[in-house]
Parts: C-alpha cells; sequence; structure tokens
C-alpha cells in the first residue's frame, strides 16, 4: 500500500475520551501539549519526546499517538499553544505602528517566556489557528493604506524576520550568561571584555572599535536596544507607505 499523505494537525478532529468504569483516563490534545510546553521550558525542546510527555502523564506512549499521531504534529500544538499567549484586540486599532509594535513586542514576550519558541517558528512552517490570528492581525494593520497584497505580507515578513532574529539573540546571551554562572552585564565586563580590549587595541578593525566604543545602542539595556531596532524598521515602512499614498 502506498504511504498515506501527510495530514496537518489541524485538519484530524480531536479525538476526546471520557474515562468510565473499566477504562483508562482520557487525554486531551490540550493536556497532552501543555505538558510537552512544561518540558520544553524546563529542559528545552529536545527532551520534547512522546515517550518523556507520557511518562509525565503516567502513561505509555503509545496511547498518546490516538491523539497527537507523531512529534512533528506535537512540535505545531507546542507553537500555538504558544501563540496563544499573544494578547491583541479582535482587531487593528487603526495605527499600523501602534498596532505593529504591539505585535513585535508581545512576540518577543512570548519568546523570551518560552525560548525554544523562536527556533521552531522559523524551523518548521506552521498555521496553527492562534499564529493565524497574530498573523492576520499584523497584516490586518497594514491593510486600508494604499498598499497592495504583496508589499503587506512583505513588511510583515520584515517585521518578523527582525523580532525573530533579535528576541534569539538575546536568548543566545542570556544562555551563554547562565552556562557561565555570569549576569549579562558580568559576562560581557569579566568574560568577553578582556578580548574585546585586545582587538581595540590592536587597530585592526576600526569599525568595530567604533561600535564599542561610540555606539549608545550596544550598552542601552535590551528592551530598549529592541525598540531602537524596531524604530528604524518601522520607520522604512513608513516611508514606503507615505511614499505609496502621495503618488
Amino acid at each position: 500500500m502506498p504511504d498515506e499523505k501527510p495530514t496537518s494537525i489541524w485538519m484530524l478532529p480531536e479525538r476526546q475520551e471520557r474515562s468510565g468504569p473499566g477504562r483508562r483516563p482520557g487525554y486531551s490534545r490540550e493536556q497532552i501539549t501543555q505538558t510537552a510546553v512544561q518540558v520544553a521550558d524546563a529542559e528545552g525542546v529536545e527532551a520534547t519526546t512522546m515517550r518523556r510527555i507520557a511518562s509525565e502523564l503516567g502513561t505509555g506512549a503509545m496511547s498518546l499517538y490516538r491523539y497527537v499521531p507523531k512529534r512533528d504534529d506535537l512540535l505545531d500544538l507546542m507553537i500555538d499553544m504558544v501563540m496563544g499567549e499573544i494578547e491583541l484586540p479582535d482587531r487593528p486599532s487603526g495605527d499600523w505602528r501602534s498596532d505593529l509594535s504591539l505585535v513585535a513586542h508581545q512576540t518577543r514576550a512570548a519568546g523570551l517566556r518560552h525560548p525554544w519558541l523562536i527556533t521552531l517558528l522559523t524551523s518548521r512552517p506552521t498555521l496553527g489557528p492562534h499564529l493565524l490570528r497574530v498573523h492576520e492581525f499584523a497584516l490586518g494593520a497594514l491593510d486600508r493604506l494604499g498598499l497592495d497584497i504583496d508589499d503587506i505580507s512583505s513588511f510583515v515578513g520584515m517585521l518578523n524576520d527582525y523580532v525573530y532574529s533579535a528576541t534569539r539573540r538575546e536568548i543566545g546571551w542570556l544562555e551563554e550568561a547562565r552556562r557561565t554562572g555570569l549576569d549579562p552585564e558580568r559576562w560581557k565586563r569579566d568574560y568577553i571584555g578582556p578580548y574585546v580590549r585586545q582587538i581595540v587595541e590592536s587597530g585592526a578593525y576600526p569599525l568595530f572599535t567604533r561600535s564599542v566604543l561610540e555606539s549608545r545602542t550596544a550598552h542601552l539595556p535590551p528592551a530598549e536596544r529592541f525598540q531602537y531596532g524596531l524604530d528604524r524598521l518601522l520607520d522604512g515602512i513608513g516611508v514606503h507607505i507615505t511614499s505609496d499614498i502621495s503618488r
């Protein structure tokens, strides 16, 4: 028999079972996914095997496949559960800059709470309902501004790329500081600082030296540095919107 076509978890009806006399307790996708999120938050996404989740729930791994057919489906469910934490109004406010800023900051916050999220978002295509809700809101923020759908989609993609990249970088600094047992500022000063001073004193990299000695943003707290880059991105989108409107 030919292999079955892969089917998105979102196209499969959720199996619900209730416990009764002589029956094992039933589970749900939400219960399984919540357990997986908790394990990933504590130990990393690599720990979220079906066997491990089953152990946390006190059952056998094979019983979970009746609810979540494969681990890739579990990853999609995890992404979407966390995207559900992003709080947005029912519809955009009409202030596109404010609306996109809200999406950016909420996404960054979710990524920092769940350090595995950004890696999964950028490594696998998924279209769960919560992710679609966030994406639709971002697209809607730029609707009715005279832009065609290609520009709207491109600008939202640029926003996501910035948020994911900046958040991943921030998570990397935090994880390195945690690994070395130093807070981020001490890590910069005591661990990498001596090498940076050596580079500066060598004179071999004048522009890097300027970025170390003159840059204001490099020394901002993470949230302010994130906002600085976000403002520059939104400024660029604003220029394009203005030029389109003035045509």
